[in-house]
């Protein structure tokens, strides 16, 4: 299995219904009418009643349990779970491998109250993703339940990240990340912490080929509250999963095709055996760093500000009538010089100031800028 074909399989499924980053349990239910194959459950009800789905494919005797939109506005790897069930759907070869020597079960939507409302968190302001001890929401009970009753031997945790994240101090965008989750304090490199690190290595290897120096690793502190470090501490190898950014790809619609590589590459590690004593090449993935902005206007004369700054803009992600806009935000003015922007605007020592010829304020909303009295849009 080679990058050229998955590739090829991903212009081949992908769903054509689900695009973009506001998925909701609307937008996937339409999908799941259209699969024959796998036995489609509601396992339980978020905080507002919405009901949690989870599919089940196969009949294998390797059981792996993957879980998506635990964070409500973290949708890419849903899309990207939707065009894997798509090729299940199919009779290719390397798909039936799949499901006769593994069971999968997938929870597409895990907090379905969250994507609804785009934000992290579940109705009641909880991070599902530090419930994993108390246990003190439904979501959270329905994904342990999960747990406890099919035993899985793997587990992939998908995830979304900002897009702020660099492959190390470097201006590469971490476009995916990974991690092996620690199990304790001492973050011992533990049999199936070495399996999940042999199964990142196997992904990080073929994504090079396409995104070289653009895979990050995040760091394993310790954090019982996590649900990774807890299915990790259970004994089960854990790997998380993080979609992040692509130039000029903020509908993460090409991070969705790399997201569908991973997540079957993963899969094709696993059914192909994990030889822990390959985990070495885990840490040859440089750590998550904190690089980027999405954009920074350089060399930038400010009425606020003494000699030449860069300007940071963010983007702030809000849901207007059920639409996702992007707001350019300023993040920082001063000097940059470790910082990289997914796009950069050169001021040429002029004065940046608002259209309405006002200075620049940190923390405010800011849509255009007059750079040599041309109209510049921030905007995606």
């Amino acid at each position: 299995m080679n990058l050229q074909f998955l590739n090829h399989q991903f212009s081949e499924v992908k769903t054509p219904e689900l695009y973009g980053r506001y998925i909701t349990n609307s937008d996937i239910e339409k999908c799941l009418e259209n699969l024959s194959k796998p036995q489609v459950s509601t396992i339980g009800y978020s905080v507002e009643k919405r009901p949690i789905y989870s599919l089940k494919f196969g009949s294998g005797p390797i059981k792996i349990l993957l879980w998506s939109q635990m964070h409500g506005n973290e949708s890419t790897s849903t899309k990207a779970l939707f065009d894997c069930f798509n090729l299940f759907e199919t009779e290719q070869g390397f798909s039936k491998k799949i499901l006769e020597q593994c069971t999968l079960m997938v929870i597409p939507i895990l907090n379905p109250d969250g994507a609804e409302r785009y934000t992290r968190v579940n109705a009641n302001k909880v991070d599902l993703n530090r419930d994993a001890q108390d246990l003190s929401q439904p979501e959270s009970k329905v994904l342990r339940q999960i747990y406890i009753d099919f035993k899985p031997d793997y587990c992939f945790n998908l995830h979304g990240q900002r897009t702020i994240f660099s492959a190390g101090e470097t201006d590469n965008v971490a476009t995916l990340s990974f991690l092996s989750p620690a199990q304790d304090r001492e973050r011992q490199l533990t049999a199936n912490r070495k399996a999940a690190m042999v199964i990142i290595a196997r992904i990080n290897e073929l994504l090079q080929v396409e995104i070289p120096n653009s895979i990050g690793r995040y760091d394993d502190g310790f954090n019982l509250n996590c649900v990774g470090d807890t299915f990790q501490n259970f004994g089960v190898p854990t790997l998380l999963y993080e979609a992040g950014h692509y130039k000029n790809d903020y509908d993460r619609e090409v991070v969705r095709r790399l997201m569908f590589v991973a997540i079957l590459k993963g899969l094709d590690a696993i059914i192909n055996g994990v030889n822990i004593d390959a985990y070495k090449a885990y840490f040859d993935i440089p750590e998550n760093a904190k690089c980027f902005y999405d954009i920074i206007i350089r060399n930038a004369k400010s009425e606020n500000e003494n000699g030449l700054v860069d300007i940071a803009i963010q983007y702030k992600e809000v849901l207007k009538d059920g639409k996702l806009e992007f707001i350019p935000i300023i993040e920082e003015i001063s000097i940059l010089n470790t910082k990289f922007g997914h796009k950069e605007i050169e001021a040429n020592q002029f004065l940046v100031k608002t259209i309405t010829n006002s200075g620049l304020i940190i923390g405010s909303e800011i849509d255009f800028v007059m750079i040599n009295n041309e109209r510049i849009s921030l905007k995606p």
